[in-house]
């Protein structure tokens, strides 16, 4: 279990504990349960196309995720990697958005000023929690990943149909490591 999933576990007992509206971390039902799981899976892996073949290159980034390349055609790591993705869109999104945007807007309160640094606050921590497994790249992408979800949540304040759409990321990423589709779409655009 990674620490972020611990720390969601912590949040989630927090608010239990507290009493505090879980409407205040995000956790505010969806209009259509059906309409917010379609909008995050298209939302999703399209953002992950989108960064891995034009964004990330334009990084200089490789087209191989040598962090997890141990994945390519390997189908007994498959279902523990497809749960760990279904975890981490849970997990990070409670934490790196709910969480933290009702603590930050504690401190630095409601305005659009103070939710543009919670978006940019939010969005450094989330980039810097991925520099340890995946170095520079991975925080490259997790900047501007945390920068989208940050500004979709500062809008919405709903965390359901992010959580969708971070696990689609994370799952896209996977079909493509394991399917040995990184090359192609990192050159897709850019050869």
């Amino acid at each position: 279990m990674s620490v972020v999933t611990v720390a969601a576990l912590f949040v989630l007992l927090w608010v239990q504990f507290t009493g505090k509206p879980w409407r205040e971390i995000g956790y505010v039902r969806p209009r259509s349960w059906i309409g917010g799981l379609a909008l995050g899976l298209v939302f999703g892996a399209a953002f992950k196309l989108l960064m891995k073949a034009v964004v990330m290159p334009l990084f200089g980034a490789g087209p191989i995720n040598q962090t997890y390349h141990y994945l390519a055609g390997n189908t007994a790591m498959l279902p523990g990697a497809i749960l760990m993705m279904l975890v981490a869109g849970f997990s990070e999104e409670t934490v790196f958005r709910g969480y933290l945007f009702e603590r930050l807007g504690k401190l630095l309160g409601p305005g659009a000023a103070a939710k543009a640094a919670i978006v940019v606050i939010t969005s450094a921590a989330f980039a810097a929690a991925h520099y340890a497994d995946q170095g520079v790249p991975g925080v490259e992408q997790a900047s501007i990943t945390g920068l989208v979800f940050g500004r979709v949540y500062a809008l919405t304040g709903r965390l359901y149909t992010l959580m969708i759409a971070h696990a689609a990321f994370d799952l896209t990423a996977l079909a493509i490591i394991y399917l040995g589709l990184e090359p192609a779409v990192a050159h897709l655009i850019f050869k």
